[in-house]
């Protein structure tokens, strides 16, 4: 299916008619101008190279060639190109915190804000690697399967908010649990890591538990701390900051311990993210020391264009009008 990049270019092919009107006018006026000086076929001896045709071809020509300059103009672009790739690189999930926590501002602006701009400057360093995105709460979803397409990547990042668990809580052995199911079957047990990327406050279950069972799996733990140990309130969106049933504001701090014992459990490490370095990539040049894999995937690349082959016909429409005349006998097109 052909399409145009700059469709509003066609617009230039509805000076065509204008052109013809003009020429219909213009020879009408001279005509009459001639007539003034006497007999018309007396006129028409006298001036034997003139030639009636000839100005009708060259304007014909010239439309031709505006037609296909104004196409080439437009851009047509056919279908996307298919392309198979081979690359070797490491799978990388990164499982991402959204509670309502991650809304504290101890980062600028604020936690959860910290952590996504993080993930974003690391797809802008990602080549071969494989990359996954899990959003977790109270439950985890895979936001984006693994994937070599580092756009659609940073696009579904840009949509994740608190909001995009209905469950609040932090369930860290859930977003382990569903990031070992959601690698690709054809990764190998030395090509797989998670990263976690939460404040570590888990009031739900025994994430040390789920994080060797993803070791054992072939799956190594990475996890990023992001917090304070003071803690901070919790901003609303209605302005207000979050209250417990009794009242109280709830302030929510980072918990290192439960972070260490889990990456430490997944055979991998634990960073502190901090407001300038956030760490994410000390943990990925770790991540890239692991065994890579060939993995083979298909691509879709830009749209063929076909604006050249358009811009060459009114090229050539464009010179054969310079070369034509409207008197016989003084061009090559006698």
């Amino acid at each position: 299916m052909i399409q145009f990049a700059h469709i509003e270019y066609l617009a230039l092919v509805l000076i065509i008619p204008f052109l013809f009107i003009f020429h219909a006018i213009n020879r009408r006026i001279r005509r009459k101008r001639i007539e003034k000086f006497g007999d018309k076929a007396i006129l028409d001896t006298l001036m034997p190279r003139a030639s009636r045709s000839r100005g009708w071809i060259k304007l014909v020509i010239l439309s031709i060639a505006i037609f296909f300059f104004a196409i080439a103009l437009s851009r047509p672009q056919l279908g996307a190109r298919i392309k198979e790739m081979e690359g070797k690189g490491v799978e990388i999930m990164i499982a991402l915190d959204v509670s309502n926590s991650m809304l504290a501002e101890d980062y600028s602006p604020n936690r959860l804000e910290r952590a996504k701009l993080a993930i974003s400057r690391l797809t802008d360093r990602l080549k071969d690697d494989r990359i996954g995105l899990i959003v977790f709460a109270g439950q985890a979803y895979v936001q984006l399967p693994i994937t070599t397409d580092y756009v659609s990547a940073k696009i579904f990042l840009n949509s994740i908010n608190t909001g995009s668990v209905p469950v609040q809580g932090t369930s860290l052995s859930d977003a382990i649990n569903l990031a070992i199911k959601s690698f690709s079957a054809e990764s190998s047990n030395t090509s797989r890591a998670l990263i976690l990327i939460t404040d570590g406050e888990d009031h739900e279950d025994d994430p040390v538990t789920a994080a060797k069972t993803a070791k054992d799996l072939g799956v190594n733990i990475y996890t990023i701390g992001i917090g304070s140990a003071d803690g901070k309130p919790i901003p609303m969106p209605n302005g207000e900051l979050l209250k417990d049933k009794d009242g109280n504001i709830v302030v929510t701090r980072l918990d290192e311990k439960i972070l260490l014992s889990v990456a430490e459990a997944g055979g991998g490490s634990y960073v502190k993210a901090g407001n300038s370095d956030f760490g994410l990539e000390t943990i990925v040049n770790q991540i890239k020391e692991m065994d890579k894999q060939t993995f083979k995937s298909v691509v879709f690349e830009d749209f063929d264009e076909q604006y050249m082959y358009f811009l060459g016909i009114a090229l050539f429409f464009f010179l054969l009008e310079f070369l034509i005349t409207e008197r016989r006998g003084r061009n090559f097109f006698k």
